[in-house]
Order: structure tokens, then sequence, then C-alpha cells
């Protein structure tokens, strides 16, 4: 069970939590030049496929112990959807709210064109998982459509091209991103692949003992089970995320970057770390049968699974406005701190998601996101 990860001693914080930092700041400097030798999407897909490596591991375990014991189905549940909830209720509005104060005004975060493709990079998981609610189950069989989804993500954001390096561009660059960037053709690939190389290195050794030391530290408080796996390791496990987010999006010039690395990590969890649950649950079991959720469960995916589908609605303006962010925050909110109203919340969030659609079908000039999308693919596929 997830609780043996307590083993740990707290004091290890003392050095993983600075190694996280580290690691997170290495990272995000690799995917800051990186953009400039391939997409920006591509290398937020890879970041973010880094930074929640400690998510994808606290969720291997949970869905590998549910299937030696079926009755910790809900585990498994609790830290994906709760994880997600943290991402677009917490993460996004905190990368607007960073944003604002530095620029000390409510400002909109805007997007990037080629943004439009991580925004509907999220619509195909999310509308699959809307059929996996209504049927009730988490089969093998939908790993493979759930994988696709991000295959095909993955694909487009390769048929993108890196950015020019222009002098504008490159003067929002921090100093390391600008000096590896200033190296030759080859030595450049290299120093940007090394940024990755270390910074999964220092990572992959921190992240398990920092995850294990704050989980330690955690259970003294005596949380429940259920929220110590839905809110408390999720936020953990995401926090290298976290801080090179915030790291981007104390300029507003690059807010939308950091608003785009949550939004790719909010696709590979509803792709690849869900299609990973069945599998590992199968493997576990040793044959071949599904996760079946009860009504609870349900009803936390749906609310999920809404939560996101508001987020993906409000990023098809191809921006972050004040009151969307504060929208986001407040419905998260009342749901964490008073969690007998999550029934209410699923229908408070469809109403919301209700709203949007007509605002979004009332604009005289289409969709901004659609239109950018269109244009993104008939470059690159015309």
């Amino acid at each position: 069970m997830i609780l043996k990860l307590l083993k740990a001693s707290s004091l290890s914080a003392l050095w993983t939590f600075p190694s996280i930092m580290v690691s997170a700041f290495i990272i995000a400097w690799g995917a800051e030049a990186a953009q400039f030798l391939i997409s920006q999407g591509l290398a937020l897909a890879i970041l973010a496929w880094l930074q929640t490596l400690p998510e994808f591991a606290v969720e291997a375990v949970i869905a590998w112990n549910a299937g030696k014991d079926p009755s910790q189905t809900h585990l498994a549940i609790a830290n994906f959807t709760g994880s997600l909830r943290l991402l677009v209720g917490l993460g996004w509005p905190l990368i607007y709210f960073t944003a604002a104060a530095f620029r000390r005004s409510f400002i909109s975060v805007q997007l990037e064109k080629e943004h439009s493709v991580e925004a509907f990079g999220l619509i195909l998981p999310i509308l699959y998982f809307t059929f996996i609610w209504w049927k009730g189950t988490l089969a093998v069989w939908d790993a493979f459509p759930l994988a696709g989804f991000y295959i095909l993500y993955l694909w487009v954001l390769w048929k993108i091209p890196a950015k020019e390096e222009h002098e504008e561009a490159l003067e929002d660059l921090g100093i390391i991103p600008r000096k590896v960037l200033a190296l030759g053709p080859p030595r450049r690939g290299l120093a940007i692949a090394a940024l990755f190389l270390v910074g999964g290195i220092v990572l992959y050794f921190s992240a398990h003992p920092f995850l294990d030391s704050m989980l330690a530290i955690a259970s003294t408080f005596g949380i429940s089970t259920f929220v110590f796996v839905q809110w408390v390791a999720p936020f953990l496990s995401e926090f290298p995320e976290k801080l090179s987010a915030f790291y981007w999006a104390r300029k507003v010039s690059t807010a939308n970057t950091a608003l785009m690395n949550m939004v790719s990590s909010n696709i590979n969890q509803w792709s690849i770390l869900s299609a990973m649950i069945p599998v590992l649950f199968v493997i576990s079991a040793g044959h071949i049968k599904p996760l079946v959720f009860d009504e609870m469960q349900r009803q936390e995916i749906i609310l999920t699974v809404l939560q996101s589908f508001l987020g993906f609605l409000l990023l098809l303006n191809l921006d972050l406005r004040f009151h969307e962010a504060l929208v986001l925050f407040v419905f998260w909110g009342v749901q964490f701190a008073i969690p007998s109203s999550r029934h209410v919340m699923v229908f408070v969030y469809l109403a919301w998601c209700m709203v949007e659609i007509v605002h979004l079908l009332l604009q005289r000039n289409g969709i901004p996101a659609w239109r950018a999308f269109r244009e993104t693919l008939a470059r690159r596929f015309a």
C-alpha cells in the first residue's frame, strides 16, 4: 500500500528539497533552449514527462497494489483524479496570479497560435474518459486509444517548427539558456541534451526520497488515507513541475510557457498515465479484468472530466483572464474544503461549461483556438 512509502525519514527533506529545486531549474533551462531547436510544445512535452515521473511512480505503486487487492481501486482513482484537479484548479490559477503579481495588474496571459495544439490535445482523452465514466470500468483495452491520443499529440507537435532565434526572443531567456544557444550547432544540441539528462538524473535519485520524506511529515498530522492519496501525494509528486512553471510565470512574456507546461502535463496524465493504470492492474492481478468503479469513484471521475473540460473551453480564446483563473480556483477550493459539496459541484461545473460554450458560439469571428489550430495544421500538412 502507498503508506509503505512513509518508512523514509523526514530528515531526508534537508537534501532532497534543494535537489528537487536544482533539477527543476536545470530541466527548465533545457526546455527554454530546446524550443529553438524543436517546437516549444514538443520541448514542453519532454519537460512534462521528466517532471511527472514521481507522479507516475506513485500511481504505478497504487495501481499494482489494487491489482493484488481490488478494494484499493478507490486509491488509484483518488490519486489520478486528485493530481489532475490540482493541475487545473490550483496550478493554472497560480500561474496567472504569479504573472499578475509580478506585473502588478490584472493581465491576460496571452497564448500563441501554436498553443492551440496543446488546447486541442486535451479534448480527445477527456471525451474518451466521459465514455469510461459512462461504462463504469477502466479496462486494459482502454489503454490503446488513450496511448494513441498521446502519440497523435506528439506527432503533431513534431511537425511544428522551432522558434526563430531573433534578438527579442533571446532576451527573454535566462543567462544559461542564452549561453547554450550561443554555442555552435553540434555543441548546442549536446548541451541541451546534457541539461535534460543531468536534471533528469538528479530528479530520479531525489524524487522518491523527497516524496517519502514529505509524506512522512504529512502523516504526522493525521490526514485520512483517501485525502492523503488524493491531495497530498499528487501535490508533492508534482512539485518539480510547479517550480519550473512558476519560474516562467514571473515573467509575463513567458507566462504562457508556464501555462502550457501545466497543460502538457494534463495531457500526458489524461492519456499515458491513465493508460498505465489498467495495464499494471492486470499484470499485478495475474489475469485480465477491469477496474470497476463504484458510485463515489464515478463521481470523482466526472467531476475531474468536467473541470478539465471547463479548462479546455477557457483556453479556446487563446488567453487566460483574471475572472477565469478565479473561477477555476474557487471551484477547486470549494470541493477541496467541503468534500460533501462534490455532488453539487458536478452540476456547477456542467452549468459553467454550458455558459462558456454559448459564449464561444456567439463570437462573431469564430473560436480563436480553432482558427489557429487550422492555420497551424494547414502550414505543416498542406
